[in-house]
């Protein structure tokens, strides 16, 4: 009897191809939704970088022209489509406002910022901006940070008056003495709440800008429907002395002292002082720094 050597079925194995490939394609899927949520955390970016709008004048501008303008712009000014909070417009005044009188110049005009500065003859004087909402609580307020500001600034002038390279220098101690005058004035003057606020940044309807304009005191309303970001925007109002065309204040600062007089005849004085904290080296005049 013969042996059956007929051959049997070999056992299959299980592909192991099908349970690779899921899992292939699971981590193609998990690499793909990273680098998705990846791109939706980055910051997308403004498009505004580097864009400033200017509203107001410049040195040079006729000053009855640019009331022209500005009225026929406010005429001119069409309402929103939908209910919004307005559109902002640069205020100038006829004279220099204290904060009291600026609450009843504007009445119950939303207000952003108020611009100012101490109007001394022959000088030119910082330029600051203060930011307003609550008139006149938050100018006031405003007023006295720069009194205080002012403050460091004529004590630093007179440290740099002090030092030997100033004692040395007639020309250079004239300008720190003078610097030092300016500065206390200036703190006293916003220190009692001065009659220094020239312009303001306001926004409303165009309905009620157009009623801002009448109001006494007023001197321009200078409508700025284009302004969309306040940090990216320069306001440069008229000041109330400017009738003509728009130039910097006179300043007798560099001026001979005639004999006898005191030193104390001024520089421009424009811009803060260096901070106290710099050492009074006497190296020379402080540079300016910008306009607050």
């Amino acid at each position: 009897m013969s042996a059956d050597v007929s051959p049997r079925p070999s056992r299959r194995r299980p592909s192991r191809s099908g349970p690779l490939t899921w899992i292939a394609l699971a981590c193609a899927l998990a690499v793909l939704a990273a680098g998705l949520w990846e791109r939706r955390r980055e910051p997308v970016a403004d498009r505004t970088v580097g864009e400033v709008t200017r509203v107001g004048v410049a040195d040079g501008d006729s000053i009855p022209d640019y009331r022209r303008r500005a009225a026929a712009e406010l005429t001119a000014l069409a309402a929103p489509a939908t209910p919004g909070p307005g559109d902002w417009a640069l205020v100038s005044f006829a004279a220099y406002l204290t904060p009291a009188r600026l609450a009843e110049t504007l009445g119950g005009t939303p207000v952003a910022e108020v611009v100012a500065r101490l109007p001394l003859p022959d000088r030119q004087t910082e330029i600051v901006r203060i930011a307003a909402m609550r008139l006149p609580d938050d100018v006031v307020a405003g007023m006295v940070e720069v009194a205080t500001r002012k403050d460091r600034e004529a004590a630093d002038y007179r440290a740099r008056a002090a030092a030997p390279a100033a004692t040395a220098d007639a020309e250079l101690r004239r300008v720190y003495d003078t610097g030092a005058a300016v500065s206390a004035r200036e703190a006293d003057a916003y220190r009692s709440g001065c009659a220094c606020v020239y312009a303001a940044v306001v926004r409303d309807s165009p309905d009620a800008l157009r009623a801002l304009a009448d109001h006494p005191g007023v001197r321009v309303v200078d409508a700025a429907p284009e302004v969309r970001r306040l940090d990216r925007t320069v306001f440069t109002p008229p000041l109330p002395e400017q009738q003509d065309v728009v130039r910097p204040p006179a300043d007798t600062g560099l001026a001979d002292p005639e004999p006898g007089d005191s030193s104390e005849a001024a520089p421009t004085v424009s811009g803060s002082s260096p901070s106290s904290g710099r050492s009074p080296t006497g190296a020379g005049p402080p540079n300016p720094a910008p306009t607050s």
